[in-house]
């Protein structure tokens, strides 16, 4: 299989393993798909994190397998190609991606799939889909736009570059930078520091958050304010204001 979904003390870590370069092919596409839709369902998984080994995040689409496409063979692909991707971004948990080397197209597009991303000091990101005489198809073109703002994606997809690390974080693509060694290590914390959190909370978080991105002001509001006396009738509540009131802020042990 290339890509696998290994679970440990509450973090699942989504690995690609499709040597040299995780390039993704419409098998790697429909697998990631299977995996995040299992780490969705899984109760034993609280927080993800995206991996593709110590050497490369994932250099990008399969181009031989998209070269023999036509235009009818694409648009009968796209969709799955993007639900593959959406798949990863509507995990209800907290996701981290732990990028080394290399992650250029769909890989940086898979990237942005995730909440929070952490970057070794030899990562390279882009969308050189330009370069090939298309666009971004995975994503790309909303999640960077949303992510960095309009002016700033259009450079990226305009001009088809690589940004190093340090860009990339000046940017706002990444949010942290560490030694490329470290970066599995660093994200595993990140997810599993998460994965001992209120689970139902840290859903309505992120739901909020991403529903209130797609929408105006006040839905945005409306859907916090549902979530927020929702959680009112969790356990996960009941615990973290006892521990508060009896012993202070931050030492709840959430179920």
């Amino acid at each position: 299989m290339t890509v696998h979904l290994e679970v440990a003390e509450g973090v699942g870590t989504l690995r690609l393993d499709r040597p040299p370069m995780n390039a993704l092919d419409i098998a790697t596409q429909d697998r990631l798909k299977e995996l995040a839709q299992e780490a969705t369902r899984r109760e034993d998984v609280r927080a993800v994190v995206l991996y593709g080994g110590e050497k490369v995040f994932a250099a990008g689409a399969d181009i031989k397998e998209m070269q023999a496409m036509d235009h009818a063979a694409m648009v009968a692909r796209s969709r799955d190609l993007q639900d593959s991707f959406s798949a990863v971004a509507r995990i209800p948990k907290p996701v981290v991606a732990a990028v080394t080397g290399y992650a250029l197209g769909g890989g940086c597009e898979l990237a942005l799939c995730a909440d929070y991303r952490i970057a070794g000091d030899n990562a390279k990101l882009g969308q050189p889909e330009i370069l090939l005489g298309v666009i971004p198809g995975a994503g790309g073109t909303q999640r960077l736009a949303r992510l960095i703002g309009p002016s700033k994606a259009k450079d990226l997809i305009f001009t088809g570059r690589m940004v190093k690390a340090d860009e990339a974080l000046a940017l706002g693509l990444v949010d942290r930078v560490v030694p490329a060694a470290d970066v599995y290590a660093e994200a595993h914390a990140w997810a599993a520091k998460l994965a001992q959190g209120p689970a139902i909370a840290l859903r309505a978080a992120k739901e909020s958050i991403d529903a209130g991105l797609e929408t105006d002001l006040e839905t945005g509001l409306a859907i916090e304010r549902n979530w927020f006396a929702g959680l009112f009738a969790t356990e996960d509540r009941e615990t973290g204001m006892r521990s508060f009131v009896d012993e202070g802020p931050g030492k709840a042990k959430f179920r």
